[in-house]
């Protein structure tokens, strides 16, 4: 059994974490630290989590108990990412970071540990042996899996339109006024116009595909606890071959347990994902647009979901450990 220390773990996608990993057969929950929380029952925070007997530990408790060889989820501020990423990797600890510290390739470093970048699905032979990972935002998780096959035609892609909606919960659970349920009821709300926090991220992994096509990239908030649907739309110099398309989509995601591609005529749904690591993907091509969908949900392929995938990849274990949608749909 490993030893997993979540810090920062009165979050959204912490406390989703914790869920998961409660009920992971090769993996035990060591500290639960929140400065936020410390001394509360774990449970009364979240309803999900009532299962556990536990109470949140406090500041310093998961570095105090830290040994060689147990992993640590880091859910706090990207601010507090580096120095408790290098306190952790100094303990003989390697670190899963929830925030977006790492994630650029300026900052992709801690001490002399290279940060690899979490998408499992490209980056699986690298995240394997690493001992720090940034795992990745929502929007370009489901983004990327949206695009990457389309770097096979990267040449002939003139203008990417990527067309984002998330739930609120993506906002995290901080109390902000445009997250309560009067501001986002009954409402889908573009916003980051100006630049959004993500679009960086996109823009690097996109490059590093091979894809240099300008993009326009624009978030919406919709009035849903959680799930995310990514509409990004290729446009090509000329008409690409549509069979050659999604034979690309099939044979990147051949070996991606946690990735399905559907019929032609079929849609993804946030209902099909809701609660799991799963991500469906309809391709299609119209004239000289290749049409890509995604949905994941925003906590869980987005977030909490790839955490423990991640961590199960660095574990040496089959990737859908803990993670089968039946056992962990809410």
């Amino acid at each position: 059994m490993t030893r997993v220390h979540v810090v920062g773990a009165a979050g959204y996608a912490a406390s989703e974490v914790v869920r998961l990993l409660h009920a992971h057969p090769h993996a035990t929950l060591g500290a639960i630290e929140s400065e936020s929380h410390a001394g509360q029952r774990v449970g009364d925070h979240a309803p999900l989590l009532r299962r556990i007997s536990r109470t949140f530990d406090g500041p310093g408790v998961a570095l105090a108990a830290c040994a060689p060889g147990d992993l640590v989820v880091l859910g706090g501020r990207a601010a507090d990412a580096p120095a408790n990423a290098a306190a952790f990797l100094q303990r003989g600890a390697r670190v899963i970071d929830l925030s977006d510290a790492f994630r650029l390739q300026a900052h992709a470093r801690c001490g002399d540990a290279d940060a690899v970048y979490g998408f499992v699905e490209r980056y699986r032979d690298a995240v394997r042996p690493a001992r720090l990972v940034a795992n990745p935002g929502c929007y370009p998780t489901a983004t990327l899996l949206a695009l990457w096959p389309l770097a096979d035609f990267a040449p002939g892609i003139v203008q990417l339109v990527i067309d984002a909606k998330s739930g609120v919960t993506g906002a995290g659970r901080t109390p902000a006024t445009a997250s309560l349920f009067a501001e986002v009821d009954e409402d889908v709300r573009a916003y980051g116009l100006g630049g959004h926090r993500h679009a960086p991220e996109i823009a690097q992994e996109l490059r590093a595909l091979g894809i240099d096509a300008p993009f326009v990239f624009t978030p919406h908030v919709v009035p849903l606890r959680r799930g995310m649907l990514v509409d990004a739309y290729a446009v090509f110099a000329d008409e690409p071959d549509a069979d050659a398309v999604r034979a690309a989509f099939a044979r990147r995601y051949a070996g991606s347990p946690f990735v399905r591609l559907l019929e032609a005529e079929q849609a993804p749904k946030l209902t099909a994902v809701a609660g799991t690591n799963d991500a469906e993907l309809h391709v299609s091509v119209a004239g000289k647009v290749v049409r890509a969908l995604c949905a994941i949900d925003n906590l869980g392929k987005g977030a909490a979901g790839q955490v423990v995938q991640t961590l199960n990849v660095m574990l040496g274990l089959p990737e859908e450990t803990a993670l089968h949608a039946d056992s962990i749909a809410i």
